[in-house]
Formats: C-alpha cells, sequence, structure tokens
C-alpha cells in the first residue's frame, strides 16, 4: 500500500496529462496528490518518512514554480533533483561510515562489507547517471516525449537496474550457500 501512496502522484501527473495535454494541470494534480499523501500518513501513522519529505517538498517547490512562473521546465528538474539528493545522500552516508543501501536491505539479506560497499556505489551511480539521463530528455525532446520516460523510462530502468542487482546478490548468495 505505501509503494501504492508513493506512486500515486505520478500516476496521476500522467494520466491529467494524457487527458488534457495540459502540464500545468497535471501538476496541479500531483501536488494536491503528494500532500494528500502526505497528510495521510501523517494523521494515520503520526509519522512520514524522510524521502517522503523530500519529495513533498520537492513537487511543492518545483511544482508550485511551475505553475507561479507558467516554465514547465521546474517540474522536469524534479525527478533530476530527487535522483541527485538520494546519490548524495549514499555518498554522505557512506563517507559518515553508513551504508544507505545495507540500511534498506540489511534485514533481508546478509552479505560482506565490500559487497554492500559496492551496491551502495552502484545505486550512486545510478541515480547520479538518472538524474543527468532526465535533463538529456527535457531539454533534447517534446513534452510528450518526457512525461512518458518519466513515467516508463525512469521506473523501467529502475526496474532493469533492481533485476541486475539482484542477478548480482542471488550469484553471490548461491556462492555463499
Amino acid at each position: 500500500m505505501k509503494a501504492f501512496a508513493d506512486f500515486l502522484p505520478v500516476l496521476l501527473f500522467f494520466a491529467v496529462y494524457w487527458a488534457t495535454r495540459d502540464m500545468f494541470l497535471a501538476t496541479g494534480a500531483a501536488i494536491a496528490a503528494s500532500v494528500v499523501f502526505t497528510a495521510y500518513a501523517w494523521f494515520r501513522h503520526r509519522k512520514v518518512e524522510t524521502m517522503q519529505w523530500v519529495s513533498l517538498a520537492l513537487i511543492v517547490a518545483l511544482g508550485g514554480a511551475t505553475i507561479l512562473f507558467h516554465d514547465k521546465h521546474f517540474i522536469m528538474w524534479k525527478p533530476t533533483a530527487l535522483y541527485w539528493l538520494i546519490a548524495a545522500g549514499l555518498v554522505v552516508g557512506e563517507l559518515s561510515g553508513k551504508n544507505g543501501i545495507r540500511a534498506l536491505l540489511g534485514k533481508q539479506v546478509e552479505l560482506p562489507e565490500a559487497v554492500w560497499r559496492q551496491l551502495n556505489r552502484a545505486w550512486t551511480g545510478f541515480f547520479a547517471l538518472m538524474g543527468a539521463l532526465n535533463l538529456w530528455v527535457a531539454y533534447s525532446f517534446s513534452e510528450a516525449v518526457w512525461v512518458n520516460f518519466k513515467l516508463f523510462g525512469g521506473i523501467g530502468l529502475m526496474l532493469l537496474f533492481a533485476i541486475g542487482q539482484s542477478f548480482y546478490l542471488s550469484k553471490y548468495l548461491e556462492e555463499r550457500n
């Protein structure tokens, strides 16, 4: 359910955009959905995860700028800003002796420290590249192509990368058994 709630503003953005071809209306819908789901999480659990706060801040700030200045490029920067913040968080975590990927997966998988470090660096690089790729698509192609890339390309590439990581991990785990 949490994953669905995190993904719903993106789906709503996509649905409104394709129904209206209006980037500004779609952005407003995504802002509203993000605010509603964050408020719901807060009132239901009295807790909101850090990434949900960061995502909310980005959608409100960049989405708000998009609507206020009537400039679609602000919202097009949102995925890049999120990807680069995640990459920066992973780097800062590693430099301070904490591994973000291990924090997410450490309860499910037991791996040597060197493997955790490799995974953390791989995800850091992936998010850094995804941020750059988003900007390239945003500035090199049409608005409609960017909207499709935001939904299908970004999610598809993340899924492929995660599958590649799982193959890497499964091979390593098979060797340990």
